[in-house]
């Protein structure tokens, strides 16, 4: 009864109120004002929301990141889960309005190395200290790695926002790509190669984005920038004017560790480009280096079947994309040269690892960009350099390979020409015109390219490739037919310079591949068999290359680009022995100089060909007489394991070294035939001076040689002295005074040369002796350049200027000052041997000028009325000197 008088006093309670919604309603509904709407609460925008609620805000969704392009600023918008992985950054050039100085399709600098990390509001980009390796069994030895060699930070973002899930974060990334603030991603970038600075200064107003992507794994960011560009040299400075490019950025995110390729560890006996490690543990004392072998990550698809001996296929196979833009002729060898490695690969069981295919159209592939870190590409520069390249780029943590280009210059077809004309023309008719038929272009550029890709593949320079074949055997049909000219297409070996004329049928190109080539890629790729670590592989590795110890076919011998004293690790020559091969070689020039007008008489009317080539051959002989002079103070440099055959250092004999100086000095004394009258009279001015210009070269070499010749003798065992050379410098040089006969201009020259410099050194008795040159061990430009040692293009962008610098500084100045090369980690370049403590040079030049006054004044009398003037004058010169 309670429960009913309850109910019944709510109910009337609530009727006035059910009674009258509808017209509570209608009043509500009058009393507002005309044309207004209810007011609903709104939510408040998230900062997210804020930054991305824009007009004009472009977006590129990936898997990896999402970059958002606000006006002309970028933000990353980036997952936590990738927060302290590793990247990689590049930068490619994917257009440019001065191709000389930035080549389209090219990475100035390496990829950067970070991971970008949260830390409270600020977002940190940090560079990945890779370089360190340590015994993971050693648990304490973690924390010293830990807190001894952490990653550096690079640069600082502000944390803008997270996104709506919070499952990542974005951040202001704008500086990162329209600034210079990071040096390794400009596409023009300050440098400093000793003697040559370069300075680039941006113009931040003509500075703006362009085009964003983003996929699987990485991402591009496109920016045009234009450089303010100059150039010093001591104290000239050369204004070289702006230059503007379009840069292409890629974002690329590396495998997590334990998805890492297995490494496979260096050996120097094997000419493998590398990455630099080093291991701590208490297995050895101290610290120790090595290094990793740089290659693709190339493994068998099915290993069961690799392993019963079957061909089979890799799981990623290496793919090249050919530029459209090449002309249509080149193609076709370009595609053959990238595929000739497949031929390796086959031997040691596995196939179409390599793959061609042509830059794809926007329909058959969209997401295409030949810019993008994920594409290797073989690019075309429609410049005048006579050049290529094949650089590659790795993951520092473990030597693999990602990413590759192979750079081929217009003109290098140019110098292709010349190789062949210079080397060939002799025998081979199809080299003696002016534009190459197109079967002897094809194989030209095929090896070029088949060059290139081999430094793709991670193979270094083998320049003592060529000496492991008897001179003779490069006349032989049977021989260069299997051999061609070289065990290594990775030497600088190119064309039968050896062969005459009636040697027909004698190959005259260098091989497909060499024997060397093959032996190299199966070091760096052949698979083995087993579950087996890094470290137990390198055993394996190791006894393949004990096996080959000794046997010159698989010498390798690293490139001598800071001092040269290896005779058998030389470019551009041939065979083992460099006078044979010179006599050779010098004869086919002469055989061509007699003929060289006679083959262009109808198609070369204006000589420029001519006076093209005419260069060529000057610097072919050049080339054959400084083989030959490598030989005095000559050391043959091999790596060597302890306990296989052969010597780390081994001095050229004595005999050798005497009969290679007298021989070139004999060359050179009769290298009028150089200035053939018939050639020059066609020629301009300029051209006739540039005999002189060589064999002045070839002149302060000779007297620059005292210095190898000590460091021979007292570190490497030789017999052949300083006062040997001095001996059979002055027999050489003086040789017609000797004899009686009357001197020819050369005779001449040579003897003020020696004389000079002589009585330079004679002056400095009982006070600091003079070097011959400012840096007698270091190659000369005139090197640089004859042996193809200008990689980066700088000496040839500045020879005028460089060379007068030289000219007043002495001979190999620049090139010391330059170091452009620098040491590769592991295997270092030869740099000099100090044996300034021995070096009697100076008293040796004053024992010679006084044979030389007793040998003048006992010739005067007999010496015709020209000679004697001449030794009237040199005898003054002595006199001169002794006051």
């Amino acid at each position: 009864m309670k429960k009913s008088i309850v109910l019944l006093t709510l109910l009337m309670f609530a009727l006035p109120f059910l009674g009258g919604t509808e017209a509570f309603a209608e009043k509500k509904k009058k009393a507002k004002k005309k044309g207004e709407t209810e007011k609903v609460e709104e939510k408040p925008k998230s900062a997210y929301e804020k930054l991305l609620d824009k007009p004009g805000v472009i977006t590129a969704k990936g898997d990896f990141l999402t970059i958002h392009r606000i006006g002309e600023k970028v933000y990353f918008e980036y997952p936590i889960k990738f927060l302290g992985r590793e990247l990689l950054i590049a930068s490619t050039v994917s257009e440019t309005s001065n191709p000389t100085l930035c080549t389209v399709g090219y990475k100035p600098s390496d990829p950067i190395h970070v991971s970008f990390v949260l830390n409270d509001s600020t977002v940190f980009m940090r560079n990945v200290n890779s370089l360190v390796d340590y015994n993971k069994n050693q648990k304490n030895l973690k924390e010293a790695i830990d807190i001894n060699f952490i990653d550096p930070y690079k640069l600082k973002f502000k944390l803008e926002a997270y996104n709506q899930d919070s499952t990542a974060i974005v951040f202001n990334v704008t500086n990162l790509f329209t600034s210079n603030e990071i040096p390794e991603l400009a596409p023009v970038s300050n440098m400093s190669l000793g003697i040559i600075s370069i300075s680039a200064s941006l113009k931040g107003d003509l500075t703006f984005l362009g085009k964003i992507k983003a996929f699987e794994d990485n991402a591009t960011i496109e920016t045009c920038m234009t450089h303010k560009i100059s150039a010093s040299m001591l104290f000239l400075s050369v204004d070289l004017g702006e230059v503007s490019n379009k840069a292409t950025r890629t974002i690329l995110l590396l495998p997590e560790d334990k998805d890492r390729m297995k490494p496979r560890i260096s050996d120097s006996r094997v000419g493998i480009f590398m990455t630099g490690k080093q291991y701590i543990s208490s297995e050895e004392d101290g610290i120790q280096q090595y290094t990793y072998a740089n290659r693709w990550r190339v493994e068998p698809k099915d290993k069961a079947a690799w392993e019963r001996g079957e061909l089979v296929e890799p799981v990623k196979p290496i793919v090249w994309y050919v530029d459209n833009t090449f002309p249509e002729e080149w193609k076709e060898p370009i595609r053959r040269g990238i595929l000739r490695w497949n031929q390796a690969f086959e031997k040691i069981g596995l196939k179409n690892v390599i793959q061609v295919r042509d830059f794809p159209t926007k329909e058959e592939d969209p997401n295409f960009d030949p810019d993008n870190l994920k594409y290797t590409c073989i690019r075309y520069s429609p410049v005048r350099t006579m050049n290529a390249m094949g650089p590659s780029w790795v993951d520092p943590k473990t030597g693999e390979i990602i990413n590759a280009s192979v750079l081929i210059y217009n003109d290098v077809i140019k110098l292709n020409n010349m190789w062949r004309f210079t080397q060939t023309a002799q025998i081979d008719p199809e080299a003696r015109h002016k534009k190459m038929p197109k079967d002897v272009m094809s194989g030209a550029m095929e090896y070029v390219v088949a060059h290139e890709i081999g430094h793709t593949l991670g193979l270094m320079h083998n320049m003592a490739a060529s000496a492991a074949f008897p001179v003779d055997s490069l006349r032989s049909v049977s021989f260069t037919q299997k051999y061609g000219t070289t065990p290594s297409i990775m030497d600088y070996a190119r064309f039968n310079y050896v062969a005459q004329p009636e040697d027909k049928g004698v190959k005259l190109t260098p091989p497909y591949l060499g024997v060397y080539d093959e032996y190299a890629i199966k070091w760096a790729y052949s698979p083995i068999a087993g579950d087996l670590d890094f470290k137990e592989e390198a055993k394996i590795l190791e006894k393949w290359v004990d096996e080959k110890a000794g046997d010159p076919m698989y010498r390798y011998g690293k490139q001598q680009v800071y001092a040269r004293y290896d005779p058998s690790a030389i470019e551009e020559d041939l065979g083992d022995d460099p006078q044979k091969a010179g006599d050779y070689g010098i004869k086919n020039l002469k055989y061509i100089m007699g003929n060289m007008n006679e083959w262009f008489a109808d198609n070369d009317p204006s000589t420029a060909h001519r006076q093209f080539l005419y260069e060529g051959l000057i610097q072919q002989y050049y080339r054959y007489v400084m083989n030959a002079l490598y030989n005095v103070g000559g050391m043959y440099l091999t790596e060597v394991k302890d306990g296989t055959s052969g010597q780390r250092y081994q001095a050229v004999d004595e005999k050798r070294q005497s009969e290679s100086l007298k021989w070139a000095i004999s060359q050179i004394r009769n290298s009028d035939w150089l200035n053939d009258k018939e050639v020059l009279s066609k020629f301009n001015l300029d051209n006739t001076a540039l005999t002189t210009k060589y064999i002045s070269k070839l002149v302060a070499s000779v007297f620059a040689l005292s210095e190898n010749v000590n460091v021979a003798s007292h570190f490497a065992g030789s017999t052949y002295t300083q006062a040997d050379y001095f001996g059979d410098l002055y027999e050489a040089v003086f040789e017609s005074t000797i004899r009686g006969r009357k001197l020819t201009d050369m005779d001449k020259a040579l003897q003020r040369s020696i004389l000079s410099q002589a009585v330079a050194q004679a002056k400095s008795m009982g006070g600091k002796a003079k070097e011959l040159t400012n840096a007698p061990y270091a190659t000369s430009l005139t090197e640089a350049f004859a042996y193809g040692l200008d990689e980066t293009g700088l000496l040839t962008m500045f020879r005028e200027q460089l060379e007068q610098i030289e000219e007043e500084e002495g001979m190999g100045s620049v090139m010391n000052q330059m170091r452009q090369f620098g040491d590769v980690y592991g295997y270092g370049f030869q740099k000099k041997v100090d044996a300034k403590f021995y070096d009697e040079s100076v008293v040796h030049f004053v024992a010679l000028c006084l044979k030389v006054e007793s040998l003048l004044k006992s010739k005067m009398a007999s010496a015709s009325k020209e000679d004697r003037a001449h030794y009237q004058a040199m005898l003054l010169m002595l006199k001169q000197a002794q006051k």
